[in-house]
């Protein structure tokens, strides 16, 4: 079974889109659609911008969305997914590669999420860290034991398990878990703490347009992020789509999950290489691919 998958945020880089622009009609066309809902030319910021501009949540997210979906769809009849998954953002796009929703309802969606999460980290000052060469209920107990908020956030693969929470509980947590014997604890550089209880504000605007939007059966199963299983029910997706904003990233599990059901090989569809890299760590063996036109 093919298996494909969709990058989060960080995957951004000036320059993305632009050769799909340049060569697909129907490309062009569905990013020249994207500029006018969004209000402004996202593909500017993406083929000419700078990295400055592209960081941006309310930017980054919209643009990585759109190079994940147009270049699915310009793909036509070679893409034929049985399995879909996203990494974070990433779930967005695998909704509308496999059906469950049109490209339209799906970006909106995804400006709505980006200003949300845009506005939560401005109402207090959080951030995230990856913690390498632990073994995840290690962190979970030292988080767990912290009187701050810090959660796990994205579990990448084996080893690499990324925290979020307030600035003050990642730093514990950090210090802790370096003593812990972690190969490192690097405070990253992201806008705010992403997939932790501080994101609450961020998940009540988006519960609300998530309700408010048509899901529809999809094609294929979705293995969303929240508990790394399979669903085609479109009231289940969304209620779990609603809970990743606040719930972690469970990408160790939902590559095992796919796995244990079958996946022959991963496609990556989007801009860099990054889930890749993740699922080899989670097998070595598996056949991985970046989608091309």
């Amino acid at each position: 079974m093919k298996a494909y998958v969709f990058p989060g945020q960080g995957a951004q880089f000036v320059g993305m889109g632009k050769e799909l622009y340049e060569t697909s009609a129907l490309a062009k066309e569905l990013f020249e659609k994207a500029n006018e809902i969004i209000g402004f030319r996202i593909t500017d910021v993406m083929f000419n911008g700078t990295d400055e501009d592209l960081k941006q949540t309310k930017v980054t997210q919209p643009a990585i969305f759109l190079h994940s979906v147009i270049l699915a769809k310009v793909l036509g009849d070679n893409f034929k997914p049985e399995m879909v998954a996203g990494h974070s953002l990433g779930e967005f796009s695998s909704l509308v590669a496999n059906g469950t929703l049109n490209f339209e309802d799906a970006f909106r969606l995804v400006i709505a999420r980006a200003n949300a999460m845009q506005k939560a980290c401005e109402l207090q000052p959080s951030t995230m860290a990856a913690i390498l060469g632990l073994e995840d209920k290690v962190v979970e107990d030292i988080c767990a034991s912290i009187d701050e908020v810090v959660v796990p956030a994205n579990y990448n693969c084996p080893g690499q398990l990324v925290i979020s929470g307030s600035i003050e509980g990642v730093n514990i947590a950090c210090e802790k878990l370096k003593e812990a014997g972690a190969k490192r604890a690097l405070v990253l550089n992201v806008g705010g703490a992403f997939h932790s209880p501080l994101m609450e504000p961020a998940r009540v605007e988006l519960e609300a347009a998530i309700n408010a939007t048509q899901f529809n059966t999809p094609v294929c199963p979705v293995y969303q992020n929240v508990n790394a299983q399979p669903t085609s029910d479109p009231e289940t997706i969304k209620k779990n789509l609603i809970a990743q904003l606040t719930g972690a990233v469970r990408w160790t599990q939902t590559v095992q999950a796919m796995l244990a059901d079958g996946a022959s090989s991963f496609t990556e569809v989007g801009p860099g290489n990054v889930l890749q890299g993740l699922v080899k760590k989670v097998s070595k063996e598996i056949a991985t691919e970046s989608a091309t036109i």
